[in-house]
Protein backbone atom coordinates (compact mmCIF):
# COMPACT_ATOMS: atom_id res chain seq x y z
CA UNK A 1 0.00 0.00 0.00
CA UNK A 2 1.63 3.47 -0.35
CA UNK A 3 1.66 6.08 1.55
CA UNK A 4 -1.36 7.78 0.03
CA UNK A 5 -3.49 5.30 1.06
CA UNK A 6 -3.04 6.48 4.73
CA UNK A 7 -1.97 10.12 3.72
CA UNK A 8 -4.73 12.06 6.29
CA UNK A 9 -1.81 12.99 9.02
CA UNK A 10 -2.32 16.72 8.77
CA UNK A 11 -6.17 15.97 9.54
CA UNK A 12 -7.39 15.98 13.07
CA UNK A 13 -7.89 12.66 14.62
CA UNK A 14 -10.79 13.89 17.51
CA UNK A 15 -14.93 13.16 17.36
CA UNK A 16 -15.33 16.72 18.37
CA UNK A 17 -16.94 18.19 15.36
CA UNK A 18 -15.90 21.99 14.10
CA UNK A 19 -17.79 23.84 16.69
CA UNK A 20 -18.38 20.78 18.86
CA UNK A 21 -17.19 21.94 22.56
CA UNK A 22 -18.38 25.68 21.95
CA UNK A 23 -21.42 28.09 20.55
CA UNK A 24 -24.80 26.45 19.66
CA UNK A 25 -23.72 22.88 19.24
CA UNK A 26 -22.12 20.45 21.77
CA UNK A 27 -21.26 17.28 21.21
CA UNK A 28 -23.24 15.05 23.01
CA UNK A 29 -20.47 12.80 25.35
CA UNK A 30 -20.70 9.33 26.88
CA UNK A 31 -19.58 9.01 30.64
CA UNK A 32 -16.36 6.93 29.06
CA UNK A 33 -15.67 9.27 26.50
CA UNK A 34 -11.94 9.63 26.08
CA UNK A 35 -11.49 7.46 28.95
CA UNK A 36 -10.01 3.99 27.04
CA UNK A 37 -6.46 4.06 25.78
CA UNK A 38 -6.03 3.63 21.59
CA UNK A 39 -6.75 0.29 20.08
CA UNK A 40 -4.04 -2.18 18.96
CA UNK A 41 -1.81 -1.22 16.00
CA UNK A 42 -3.04 -3.23 12.78
CA UNK A 43 -1.79 -3.71 9.80
CA UNK A 44 -4.45 -1.49 8.40
CA UNK A 45 -3.62 1.06 10.40
CA UNK A 46 0.24 1.09 9.08
CA UNK A 47 1.62 2.80 6.51
CA UNK A 48 3.78 0.46 3.99
CA UNK A 49 7.14 2.08 5.29
CA UNK A 50 5.78 1.62 9.18
CA UNK A 51 4.87 -2.10 8.02
CA UNK A 52 8.94 -2.41 6.46
CA UNK A 53 9.94 -1.04 9.82
CA UNK A 54 7.70 -3.39 11.64
CA UNK A 55 8.86 -6.63 9.29
CA UNK A 56 12.27 -5.60 9.72
CA UNK A 57 12.13 -5.86 13.20
CA UNK A 58 11.12 -8.97 13.21
CA UNK A 59 14.15 -9.78 10.78
CA UNK A 60 11.48 -10.36 7.95
CA UNK A 61 12.42 -9.33 4.55
CA UNK A 62 10.60 -6.36 2.47
CA UNK A 63 8.96 -8.84 0.72
CA UNK A 64 7.10 -10.31 3.14
CA UNK A 65 5.27 -7.36 3.72
CA UNK A 66 3.36 -7.83 -0.03
CA UNK A 67 2.61 -11.58 1.37
CA UNK A 68 0.56 -10.21 4.20
CA UNK A 69 -1.63 -7.79 2.56
CA UNK A 70 -2.24 -10.43 -0.51
CA UNK A 71 -3.56 -12.83 2.54
CA UNK A 72 -5.02 -9.63 4.39
CA UNK A 73 -7.10 -7.78 0.73
CA UNK A 74 -7.08 -10.49 -1.27
CA UNK A 75 -8.04 -13.06 0.46
CA UNK A 76 -9.33 -12.00 4.10
CA UNK A 77 -7.28 -13.72 6.16
CA UNK A 78 -5.93 -13.05 9.43
CA UNK A 79 -4.87 -16.13 10.33
CA UNK A 80 -0.80 -16.01 10.20
CA UNK A 81 -0.38 -19.17 12.09
CA UNK A 82 -1.67 -21.28 8.99
CA UNK A 83 0.10 -18.87 5.79
CA UNK A 84 1.63 -21.66 4.00
CA UNK A 85 3.83 -19.25 2.02
CA UNK A 86 5.24 -17.90 5.67
CA UNK A 87 8.44 -18.73 7.73
CA UNK A 88 7.14 -21.42 10.47
CA UNK A 89 9.38 -20.30 12.76
CA UNK A 90 7.87 -16.19 12.11
CA UNK A 91 4.15 -17.07 11.80
CA UNK A 92 3.39 -16.51 15.33
CA UNK A 93 5.18 -13.05 15.58
CA UNK A 94 4.10 -11.95 12.14
CA UNK A 95 -0.17 -12.58 13.63
CA UNK A 96 0.76 -11.16 16.77
CA UNK A 97 2.70 -7.66 15.32
CA UNK A 98 0.20 -7.01 12.47
CA UNK A 99 -3.26 -8.85 13.11
CA UNK A 100 -4.15 -8.16 16.58
CA UNK A 101 -7.84 -8.92 17.29
CA UNK A 102 -9.67 -5.83 17.27
CA UNK A 103 -13.29 -7.23 16.91
CA UNK A 104 -15.08 -9.92 18.48
CA UNK A 105 -18.68 -11.31 17.65
CA UNK A 106 -20.82 -10.79 20.78
CA UNK A 107 -24.15 -11.84 19.41
CA UNK A 108 -26.04 -11.97 15.82
CA UNK A 109 -29.45 -11.39 14.73
CA UNK A 110 -30.67 -13.33 11.66
CA UNK A 111 -33.46 -11.88 9.20
CA UNK A 112 -34.92 -12.01 5.52
CA UNK A 113 -34.19 -15.72 5.75
CA UNK A 114 -30.94 -15.36 6.05
CA UNK A 115 -30.20 -12.50 4.19
CA UNK A 116 -30.01 -9.97 6.75
CA UNK A 117 -27.19 -10.29 9.50
CA UNK A 118 -26.82 -8.00 12.20
CA UNK A 119 -23.58 -8.88 14.18
CA UNK A 120 -23.05 -6.63 17.57
CA UNK A 121 -18.91 -6.96 18.15
CA UNK A 122 -16.98 -5.77 20.76
CA UNK A 123 -13.77 -3.84 20.78
CA UNK A 124 -10.73 -4.19 22.67
CA UNK A 125 -11.53 -1.95 25.68
CA UNK A 126 -14.71 -3.80 25.97
CA UNK A 127 -16.66 -0.97 23.81
CA UNK A 128 -19.88 -2.61 21.58
CA UNK A 129 -20.28 -1.25 18.12
CA UNK A 130 -22.76 -2.87 15.35
CA UNK A 131 -22.50 -3.53 11.38
CA UNK A 132 -25.59 -5.08 9.17
CA UNK A 133 -25.03 -7.03 6.10
CA UNK A 134 -27.72 -7.11 3.11
CA UNK A 135 -28.00 -9.23 0.26
CA UNK A 136 -29.74 -8.71 -2.41
CA UNK A 137 -30.76 -10.37 -5.41
CA UNK A 138 -27.86 -8.18 -7.38
CA UNK A 139 -25.43 -6.77 -4.81
CA UNK A 140 -24.61 -6.94 -1.08
CA UNK A 141 -24.32 -4.13 1.26
CA UNK A 142 -22.75 -3.69 4.47
CA UNK A 143 -23.60 -0.86 6.99
CA UNK A 144 -20.49 -0.11 9.24
CA UNK A 145 -19.70 2.14 12.32
CA UNK A 146 -17.30 4.72 12.44
CA UNK A 147 -17.65 5.75 16.34
CA UNK A 148 -18.39 3.87 19.43
CA UNK A 149 -21.62 5.54 19.76
CA UNK A 150 -22.46 8.94 18.42
CA UNK A 151 -22.20 12.83 19.67
CA UNK A 152 -24.89 14.14 17.53
CA UNK A 153 -27.87 13.22 19.83
CA UNK A 154 -30.54 12.97 17.50
CA UNK A 155 -33.59 12.15 19.65
CA UNK A 156 -35.02 9.67 17.84
CA UNK A 157 -32.04 7.72 17.25
CA UNK A 158 -30.87 4.63 18.82
CA UNK A 159 -27.33 5.27 19.01
CA UNK A 160 -27.67 9.09 19.40
CA UNK A 161 -29.08 8.57 22.99
CA UNK A 162 -25.69 6.32 23.79
CA UNK A 163 -23.61 9.49 23.55
CA UNK A 164 -20.24 9.72 21.68
CA UNK A 165 -17.23 7.14 23.26
CA UNK A 166 -14.87 7.40 21.38
CA UNK A 167 -13.32 6.84 17.60
CA UNK A 168 -12.98 4.17 15.68
CA UNK A 169 -9.27 3.31 14.14
CA UNK A 170 -8.86 2.63 10.31
CA UNK A 171 -8.55 -1.40 11.47
CA UNK A 172 -11.40 -1.38 13.66
CA UNK A 173 -13.68 -0.25 10.91
CA UNK A 174 -11.77 -2.11 8.25
CA UNK A 175 -12.40 -5.33 10.41
CA UNK A 176 -16.09 -4.92 9.68
CA UNK A 177 -15.50 -5.11 5.83
CA UNK A 178 -12.94 -8.18 6.17
CA UNK A 179 -14.96 -10.28 8.12
CA UNK A 180 -18.15 -10.09 5.77
CA UNK A 181 -16.32 -10.16 2.98
CA UNK A 182 -15.40 -13.83 4.02
CA UNK A 183 -18.75 -15.06 4.86
CA UNK A 184 -19.75 -13.52 0.88
CA UNK A 185 -16.75 -15.43 -0.29
CA UNK A 186 -17.08 -18.38 1.72
CA UNK A 187 -20.77 -18.75 0.70
CA UNK A 188 -21.96 -18.31 4.94
CA UNK A 189 -24.59 -16.15 3.88
CA UNK A 190 -27.99 -17.34 2.78
CA UNK A 191 -27.74 -17.71 -1.14
CA UNK A 192 -24.46 -18.89 -1.42
CA UNK A 193 -20.94 -18.16 -2.77
CA UNK A 194 -20.98 -14.20 -3.57
CA UNK A 195 -19.50 -10.62 -3.54
CA UNK A 196 -19.47 -8.53 -1.05
CA UNK A 197 -20.21 -5.19 -3.64
CA UNK A 198 -21.29 -2.18 -1.20
CA UNK A 199 -20.26 -0.21 1.62
CA UNK A 200 -22.64 2.37 3.68
CA UNK A 201 -21.04 4.44 6.77
CA UNK A 202 -24.34 4.82 8.52
CA UNK A 203 -23.64 2.28 11.53
CA UNK A 204 -22.97 3.88 14.63
CA UNK A 205 -21.09 6.95 14.78
CA UNK A 206 -20.91 10.89 12.71
CA UNK A 207 -18.44 9.62 9.54
CA UNK A 208 -17.29 13.12 9.51
CA UNK A 209 -16.32 13.47 13.25
CA UNK A 210 -14.04 10.90 12.83
CA UNK A 211 -12.77 12.12 9.60
CA UNK A 212 -9.13 10.70 9.87
CA UNK A 213 -10.12 7.17 9.89
CA UNK A 214 -12.58 7.00 7.81
CA UNK A 215 -10.85 8.69 4.91
CA UNK A 216 -7.77 6.17 5.46
CA UNK A 217 -10.61 2.95 5.03
CA UNK A 218 -12.37 4.34 2.33
CA UNK A 219 -8.82 4.41 0.42
CA UNK A 220 -8.14 1.40 1.63
CA UNK A 221 -11.64 -0.25 0.98
CA UNK A 222 -11.95 1.13 -2.62
CA UNK A 223 -8.00 0.27 -3.59
CA UNK A 224 -7.51 -3.00 -5.79
CA UNK A 225 -5.39 -6.05 -4.00
CA UNK A 226 -2.79 -5.91 -2.66
CA UNK A 227 -3.55 -2.64 -1.48
CA UNK A 228 -7.44 -3.04 -0.62
CA UNK A 229 -10.28 -5.14 -1.01
CA UNK A 230 -11.38 -3.86 -4.40
CA UNK A 231 -15.05 -2.37 -3.69
CA UNK A 232 -15.29 0.43 -6.13
CA UNK A 233 -15.76 3.81 -4.59
CA UNK A 234 -18.66 4.65 -6.24
CA UNK A 235 -20.23 1.75 -4.09
CA UNK A 236 -19.33 3.43 -1.04
CA UNK A 237 -21.92 5.75 0.59
CA UNK A 238 -20.36 8.08 3.56
CA UNK A 239 -23.48 9.93 5.51
CA UNK A 240 -23.48 12.58 7.63
CA UNK A 241 -25.98 15.07 9.59
CA UNK A 242 -24.71 18.16 8.07
CA UNK A 243 -21.30 18.41 9.67
CA UNK A 244 -20.33 20.98 6.34
CA UNK A 245 -16.52 21.59 7.08
CA UNK A 246 -15.92 17.42 6.75
CA UNK A 247 -18.28 17.87 3.28
CA UNK A 248 -16.30 20.57 2.23
CA UNK A 249 -12.99 18.46 3.33
CA UNK A 250 -14.64 15.41 1.28
CA UNK A 251 -15.50 17.66 -1.98
CA UNK A 252 -11.48 18.43 -2.71
CA UNK A 253 -10.68 14.85 -1.50
CA UNK A 254 -12.12 13.79 -5.57
CA UNK A 255 -13.22 10.33 -4.53
CA UNK A 256 -16.02 9.31 -6.09
CA UNK A 257 -18.11 8.12 -3.11
CA UNK A 258 -21.90 8.70 -2.46
CA UNK A 259 -22.47 11.40 -0.10
CA UNK A 260 -25.61 10.91 1.78
CA UNK A 261 -27.01 13.77 4.36
CA UNK A 262 -29.31 12.76 7.04
CA UNK A 263 -31.79 15.70 6.45
CA UNK A 264 -34.53 14.71 8.04
CA UNK A 265 -36.59 17.95 8.12
CA UNK A 266 -36.93 20.60 5.25
CA UNK A 267 -36.96 23.87 7.96
CA UNK A 268 -34.75 25.47 10.27
CA UNK A 269 -37.51 25.11 12.83
CA UNK A 270 -37.78 21.39 12.91
CA UNK A 271 -34.30 20.45 12.09
CA UNK A 272 -33.09 22.00 14.91
CA UNK A 273 -35.47 19.90 17.31
CA UNK A 274 -34.53 16.74 15.59
CA UNK A 275 -30.69 17.68 14.32
CA UNK A 276 -29.02 19.15 16.97
CA UNK A 277 -26.16 19.91 14.93
CA UNK A 278 -28.40 22.53 13.03
CA UNK A 279 -28.06 24.84 15.63
CA UNK A 280 -24.31 24.82 14.16
CA UNK A 281 -24.34 24.26 10.58
CA UNK A 282 -28.12 25.58 8.87
CA UNK A 283 -29.96 23.82 6.62
CA UNK A 284 -28.97 26.24 3.60
CA UNK A 285 -25.66 25.40 5.09
CA UNK A 286 -25.75 21.85 4.49
CA UNK A 287 -27.66 22.09 1.06
CA UNK A 288 -24.92 24.21 -0.26
CA UNK A 289 -22.18 22.17 0.44
CA UNK A 290 -23.91 19.21 -0.71
CA UNK A 291 -25.15 20.75 -3.65
CA UNK A 292 -21.33 21.80 -4.65
CA UNK A 293 -19.80 18.09 -3.63
CA UNK A 294 -22.75 17.13 -6.70
CA UNK A 295 -21.11 19.80 -8.76
CA UNK A 296 -17.61 19.01 -7.91
CA UNK A 297 -18.58 14.72 -8.16
CA UNK A 298 -21.16 14.80 -10.75
CA UNK A 299 -22.89 12.05 -8.30
CA UNK A 300 -26.12 12.86 -7.31
CA UNK A 301 -26.56 13.18 -3.33
CA UNK A 302 -28.66 11.21 -1.16
CA UNK A 303 -30.88 12.97 1.20
CA UNK A 304 -32.23 10.61 3.98
CA UNK A 305 -35.62 11.67 5.32
CA UNK A 306 -36.88 9.44 8.05
CA UNK A 307 -40.25 9.71 8.69
CA UNK A 308 -42.02 10.68 11.93
CA UNK A 309 -45.64 10.36 12.53
CA UNK A 310 -47.31 13.80 12.60
CA UNK A 311 -43.66 14.83 13.43
CA UNK A 312 -42.64 15.55 9.38
CA UNK A 313 -44.46 13.67 7.67
CA UNK A 314 -47.34 15.74 6.28
CA UNK A 315 -47.94 16.77 2.68
CA UNK A 316 -46.14 20.48 3.92
CA UNK A 317 -42.95 19.45 4.47
CA UNK A 318 -42.87 17.22 1.61
CA UNK A 319 -43.85 20.57 -0.37
CA UNK A 320 -41.19 22.55 1.41
CA UNK A 321 -38.58 20.07 0.95
CA UNK A 322 -39.54 19.72 -2.81
CA UNK A 323 -38.85 23.33 -3.17
CA UNK A 324 -35.82 23.79 -1.02
CA UNK A 325 -34.57 20.76 -3.46
CA UNK A 326 -35.50 22.41 -6.85
CA UNK A 327 -34.15 25.86 -5.80
CA UNK A 328 -30.86 24.68 -6.74
CA UNK A 329 -32.69 23.46 -10.21
CA UNK A 330 -30.66 20.53 -11.80
CA UNK A 331 -31.74 17.08 -10.55
CA UNK A 332 -29.06 16.77 -7.99
CA UNK A 333 -30.78 15.24 -5.40
CA UNK A 334 -32.16 11.47 -4.84
CA UNK A 335 -34.57 11.45 -1.63
CA UNK A 336 -34.52 8.65 0.40
CA UNK A 337 -37.81 8.72 2.74
CA UNK A 338 -36.92 6.06 5.28
CA UNK A 339 -39.82 4.33 7.83
CA UNK A 340 -38.49 4.94 11.20
CA UNK A 341 -37.49 1.73 12.79
CA UNK A 342 -38.77 3.48 16.68
CA UNK A 343 -36.96 2.82 19.78
CA UNK A 344 -38.97 0.79 22.49
CA UNK A 345 -40.95 3.29 24.70
CA UNK A 346 -39.91 6.23 22.13
CA UNK A 347 -42.19 8.87 20.93
CA UNK A 348 -41.08 9.16 17.84
CA UNK A 349 -43.14 6.26 15.62
CA UNK A 350 -43.16 5.60 12.06
CA UNK A 351 -45.12 7.73 9.77
CA UNK A 352 -49.08 5.74 8.40
CA UNK A 353 -48.90 3.87 5.36
CA UNK A 354 -50.88 6.41 3.25
CA UNK A 355 -48.98 9.31 4.75
CA UNK A 356 -45.22 7.73 3.46
CA UNK A 357 -47.36 7.32 0.07
CA UNK A 358 -48.31 10.64 0.11
CA UNK A 359 -45.14 12.43 1.15
CA UNK A 360 -43.99 9.98 -2.14
CA UNK A 361 -46.49 11.07 -4.45
CA UNK A 362 -45.88 15.19 -3.33
CA UNK A 363 -42.12 14.52 -4.75
CA UNK A 364 -42.58 12.92 -7.43
CA UNK A 365 -45.10 15.31 -8.87
CA UNK A 366 -42.28 17.88 -8.13
CA UNK A 367 -40.07 16.39 -10.29
CA UNK A 368 -37.59 15.12 -7.26
CA UNK A 369 -36.67 11.28 -7.60
CA UNK A 370 -37.84 9.80 -4.39
CA UNK A 371 -37.76 6.02 -3.75
CA UNK A 372 -38.91 4.39 0.00
CA UNK A 373 -36.08 2.55 1.94
CA UNK A 374 -36.52 -0.62 1.74
CA UNK A 375 -36.50 -1.68 5.94
CA UNK A 376 -34.74 -4.55 6.53
CA UNK A 377 -34.45 -6.58 9.78
CA UNK A 378 -37.88 -5.24 10.85
CA UNK A 379 -38.38 -8.60 13.24
CA UNK A 380 -34.74 -8.03 14.67
CA UNK A 381 -33.31 -4.42 16.47
CA UNK A 382 -33.18 -3.05 12.95
CA UNK A 383 -32.26 0.52 14.35
CA UNK A 384 -28.58 1.20 14.40
CA UNK A 385 -28.00 1.36 18.56
CA UNK A 386 -30.61 -1.12 19.22
CA UNK A 387 -28.42 -4.18 20.05
CA UNK A 388 -25.75 -2.34 21.21
CA UNK A 389 -28.13 -0.30 24.56
CA UNK A 390 -29.56 -3.56 24.99
CA UNK A 391 -26.15 -5.38 25.84
CA UNK A 392 -25.14 -2.31 28.06
CA UNK A 393 -28.52 -2.61 29.47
Amino acid sequence: MSDSVNSTKDLPETGITPGGTTGAFRDVLSKDHARRGKPPLHFADMTEDERIAKAKDLRLPKFRVKQLANHYYGHFDVAAEEFSDFPAAKRAEAAEAFFPTLITEVTRQVADEGTTIKTLWRLFDGSLIESVLMRYPTRTTLCISSQVGCGMGCPFCATGQLGLTRNMSAGEILEQVRVAAKAMHDGEVAGGLGRLSNIVFMGMGEPMGNYKSVLSAVRQISAMPPEGFGISARNITVSTVGVVPGIKKLTAEGIPVRLAVSLHAPSDELRDELVPMNKRFNTTQVLDAAHDYYLASKRRVSIEYALMRGINDQAEHAKLLAKRLNHYGDNWAHVNPIPLNPIEGSKWTASKPEDEQQFLDILHKAGITATLRDTRGQDIDGACGQLAAKEQD
